[in-house]
């Protein structure tokens, strides 16, 4: 049976190509919200991370009518860290829409979720977006996007792609650049052709592939999937089965529908929804709820392995619980295994009691957890970003990627000194002609950890760089990411401005006068290889020639603000990050200086 009133469509694009701002013009167009009604821009990134970062971190469901048929849409993020998030969808859609920027046209991140659609064979619409753009360049564009569509090996039907021209910002698409238009009509039209419709029997045994979890404070976990067979009541019984773990009885308490931007609560689903259910209190991603009579679970989509890994530690600086809310280690254990039942990309293993190693798609991956548990009012501590090496028969292998920049001409010399000291193997060059030099390589992922901020530098801000994930190869050797020591705090107490006058002469500082700081804690960047103690809590000897107010001559240097990002990126193997609430802090993992030294000469012996 096919479901010809509904369509199941994911939207995927390469980062900042205009996923979001798209799925915002379908639902206002679709007559969604009022006419009065006051909408957010991006509306569908309703995270307060995605709203500060401009970047879509979670995918998200909603719906849209048009013509009497229902079009449920995904939102999925654009960011190669976030690929489980694009990859754990794909079983609960039957067509996608490639956003395509007409400029830039297909980057590192289009051939990503595109190769992942193409593999579950779903049908593809080309959205050539941005369209208004004055440097626009759509034929070429369209030509790329089938050179690549060839690279991956698409099958004849997915060649046959049709191609929309479109501007997400503007509201309009079109079958042609020169035609005009004024609405996504076009674009509403083209998915109702093209996308198949869900099939399925809605008389056989139910089967549903859980795909998402969703978590409400007041009614818990909600399981969020495509029905492929079957109809699902309210209140029924089922079985859920759960990967290698077996199976167990459940019963359904409520089952629900997207409508627009929220769940809608309903008493049946037939085939070929996408539907919500809640009651079941263990339900995952990759289980799948089967009728009693009928237990057929359905294989999950295969999830690309971690390639980074960081520890997080239970707090243990001479501040610890003076600013967080949950600072113990049962606090953080079930905070991760709770992230870990959501994030199908991430993994977590139990060091310690006190520590807990968690791997990754990223650093950008990672630091958005961390960020988000710090919001949360949790404390704790985290270690330098590390890949995660494979060790076989034939020798110790690491992760790769293929690094993909583009930067002004007289900044490229600069960027391919500093990336082949990162080990990177230059893949190609291209000078484009308008200013700018297109660079590809393929470096170790260790080799990128840290280099973000540098890169930035080099190139006046006006660089960028992506890069995916390409393999293992061998082991290419030590790499040397810092040059600079730091500045450690030699004692604990504020800092003061006299402290801080004499100790900026040793190097960049990271604190200003009035900061609390504690033996051990790195206060600054050493202007030397090695790691230099100061003592920013040092005052003026008051005498009657000198007095308290002559500090107000002192001039001192602005501190350098890092960014959590930026801290992570800074710390070397034997530093460590304190997340509070209120403050990120940087600190050597040794906080006693004598005990620190002896251990660093035991082991240059």
């Amino acid at each position: 049976m096919q479901r010809n009133d509904i369509r199941n469509i994911a939207i995927i694009a390469h980062v900042d190509h205009g996923k979001t701002t798209m799925v915002d013009e379908m639902l206002k167009q679709s007559g969604t919200f009022r006419t009065n009604e006051h909408v957010e821009e991006r509306v569908m990134d309703s995270n307060s991370l995605e709203k500060e970062r401009g970047i879509t971190i979670l995918s998200k469901n909603t719906s849209v009518s048009y013509k009497d048929v229902k079009i449920n849409i995904v939102d999925t993020p654009g960011h190669a860290d976030f690929g489980g998030e694009v990859e754990r969808i794909m079983r609960m859609v039957d067509g996608v829409l490639l956003l395509v920027d007409a400029k830039e046209g297909p980057m590192p991140q289009t051939r990503f979720v595109l190769k992942k659609a193409l593999a579950e064979g779903l049908q593809p619409i080309v959205v050539v977006n941005k369209i208004d753009r004055p440097d626009r360049r759509p034929e070429e564009v369209i030509d790329e996007v089938l050179d690549l569509f060839i690279a991956l090996e698409a099958d004849e039907d997915q060649l046959e792609f049709p191609v929309i021209y479109a501007s997400a910002k503007n509201g309009f698409a079109k079958l042609t650049v020169e035609e005009e238009s004024d609405n996504l009509k076009p674009l509403f039209d083209a998915i109702l052709e093209h996308i198949p419709c869900p099939e399925g029997d809605p008389d056989d045994g139910v089967q549903l592939l859980i795909s998402n979890i969703d978590y409400d404070k007041y009614i818990g976990r909600i399981g969020i999937g495509k029905l492929t067979r079957g109809n699902l009541k309210k209140g029924q019984q089922a079985v859920l089965v759960k990967g290698n773990e077996g199976q167990k009885s459940v019963k359904v308490s409520n089952l629900y529908n997207f409508q627009g931007l929220g769940r809608t609560e309903i008493e049946e689903a037939s085939v070929g929804e996408i539907i919500a259910i809640s009651g079941v209190g263990d339900i995952n991603i990759g289980d799948t709820l089967c009728s009693v009579d009928k237990v057929e679970p359905l294989p999950f989509i295969e999830i690309d392995d971690p390639t980074i890994s960081m520890n997080f530690m239970v707090n243990d600086s001479p501040f610890a619980g003076k600013e967080g809310t949950f600072v113990t280690s049962r606090h953080l254990k079930d905070r991760l295994e709770r992230e870990m039942l959501s994030n199908v990309a991430m993994k977590m293993e139990e060091v310690s009691a006190d520590c807990f190693r968690v791997l990754g798609r990223g650093e950008l991956h990672l630091s958005i957890l961390i960020e988000t548990m710090r919001r949360e009012g949790y404390e704790f501590a985290v270690s330098r970003p590390e890949v995660i090496l494979k060790r076989t028969e034939e020798g110790l292998f690491e992760p790769m990627e293929h690094l993909f920049i583009e930067v002004p001409d007289e900044s490229a010399s600069a960027v391919i000194e500093k990336v082949g000291l990162r080990k990177g193997e230059m893949l190609d060059m291209v000078p484009t002609g308008t200013g700018v030099t297109k660079l590809e390589f393929r470096i170790p992922a260790r080799g990128l950890i840290g280099y973000r901020s540098e890169f930035l530098t080099d190139t006046k801000g006006y660089g960028i760089f992506h890069h995916l994930f390409d393999g293992y190869d061998i082991y290419r050797g030590d790499i040397r990411v810092r040059n600079r020591g730091s500045l450690v705090a030699f004692e604990t107490g504020a800092a003061v401005a006299y402290g801080i006058y004499h100790a900026q002469e040793r190097g960049n500082m990271f604190v200003s006068p009035g900061i609390d700081v504690y033996a051990g804690m790195i206060v600054g960047e050493s202007s030397r290889l090695e790691d230099i103690a100061v003592n920013v809590c040092k005052k003026k000897q008051l005498t009657n020639i000198r007095s308290s107010g002559a500090d107000d001559s002192l001039r001192l240097v602005p501190p350098t603000i890092f960014s959590l990002e930026q801290s992570l990126e800074f710390i070397a193997d034997d530093e460590i990050v304190e997340m509070t609430p209120k403050n990120i802090r940087i600190r050597k993992k040794i906080l006693d200086k004598v005990t620190r030294e002896r251990l660093q000469k035991r082991a240059q012996q």
